[in-house]
């Protein structure tokens, strides 16, 4: 029996090569910036399992030869039948908290006590259980976690390699059981509960998978990264007779709503605090570049002010023959203080037309207007900045810009 799921492989390829483009995107836009989120990112994962390694040995009861000697020997035995040459420190747990359900890497499995206490008597059903865990392991599913971040969370694509993961440790399950039945009880116990799965009807229940080709059915599998339990038990029922289970065709719809919605959910509780994570570091990037983009407004607004400015200077210097003493005197006075300007004066002696930006951060620097005669015997306006980075004005402004007159009035 194959235990890999057919679709697996080639969807976490697809998930590898979108998460590359959408990094080296990333890095490219923001100059290398993102890799050292990437970094953070895998510093925040190892924060999280070592905070589920203290929270399970903390909390948890450890599996041992001393401690429910009975699980400890089928972990052996479950880890033996799947080819897992390292057993994985094993614990019992009353109820999964968000933080057990992080990624644990290849050194855990945690079990709920509420499910394991529904197989009692159907021990061999709790291999199924333990071999589900241990596919997780052995196809190492979160080991990637950090760089497939952005692409878990594409529609349809995310979702779907999720998918492939539950049917895949299904398989690994089935494996480490000694037969169907078996398999079939620990899902019946997920799907009825404690008690009531021993009266279910395996049959029954596994024909409800051809209810799931309705609209909404279907857009709620697309989205989600665990297939519907009657599915998963159809496809355990035919492989256990040497087929793959013909799945319910899903709405066509569906796909095209699934397609618009990203997959929010990615890799659970884990991917919540990641996805989180990845958002942070976004917003650090972007942050910045808004505020930068909302200073150039203000500094192109404040240029257009200076522009005015020297235009009632050269009037008055025309009229007069001299410079004015104040703007006031030429005439000008500021048509919105405190919007992108917050004073604006004029050098008497010297010409010099000086512009303070309203912006916080650049309180007390200025946007210096410098006259000089050109050929024509006209005054000519050279716009510079002081101690404002050039890179934040306009064009005209800054000390790259060819030689020239911007402002010849």
């Amino acid at each position: 029996m194959e235990l890999v799921y057919k679709h697996e492989r080639v969807l976490l390829r697809a998930l590898l090569a979108a998460s590359l483009l959408i990094w080296t995107g990333l890095a490219l836009a923001t100059l290398g910036t993102a890799l050292l989120y990437l970094v953070f990112i895998f510093v925040i994962t190892i924060l999280v399992q070592s905070a589920l390694a203290a929270y399970l040995k903390g909390t948890g009861v450890h599996i041992t030869y001393q401690q429910f000697p009975d699980l400890k020997a089928r972990v052996d035995v479950c880890c033996g039948r799947l080819g897992l040459d390292r057993v994985p420190e094993a614990y019992v747990l009353r109820r999964r908290s968000p933080l057990t359900a992080m990624p644990l890497g290849r050194r855990y499995i945690v079990l709920q006590s509420a499910v394991l206490d529904a197989l009692e008597d159907k021990a061999d059903a709790i291999n199924f259980y333990i071999g589900h865990e241990i596919g997780h392991i052995t196809r190492r599913h979160q080991r990637w976690l950090p760089l497939l971040l952005p692409s878990a969370a594409l529609p349809l694509l995310g979702a779907a390699y999720a998918r492939a993961c539950a049917y895949t440790c299904d398989r690994h399950g089935l494996y480490a059981c000694d037969d169907l039945r078996s398999a079939q009880s620990g899902l019946a116990a997920l799907a009825a509960g404690g008690r009531r799965w021993r009266q279910l009807n395996v049959d029954g229940y596994a024909a409800q998978a051809q209810l799931a080709s309705g609209f909404w059915m279907s857009f709620y599998e697309l989205v989600n990264g665990q297939p519907w339990l009657v599915k998963r038990m159809a496809a355990l029922r035919a492989l256990a007779m040497g087929a793959e289970a013909a799945p319910a065709a899903r709405h066509r719809l569906a796909w095209l709503a699934a397609l618009l919605v990203p997959r929010l959910g990615a890799a659970g509780a884990a991917g919540g605090l990641l996805a989180l994570a990845l958002l942070g570091a976004a917003a650090t990037l972007a942050l910045p570049r808004l505020d930068e983009y909302h200073v150039r407004r203000q500094l192109a607004r404040a240029v257009r002010v200076g522009q005015d400015a020297t235009a009632a200077v050269d009037r008055y210097y025309y009229a007069n023959g001299r410079n004015p003493l104040t703007l006031r005197e030429a005439g000008f006075a500021l048509a919105d203080p405190g919007l992108a300007v917050v004073d604006a004066r004029v050098d008497g002696d010297s010409g010099v037309v000086r512009i303070y930006p309203a912006d916080f951060a650049l309180r007390g620097k200025a946007i210096a207007f410098t006259p000089a005669l050109a050929e024509n015997k006209r005054v000519a306006w050279r716009c510079a900045g002081e101690d404002i980075p050039a890179r934040l004005l306009p064009p005209e402004c800054q000390s790259n810009h060819p030689p020239g007159i911007p402002f010849d009035h």
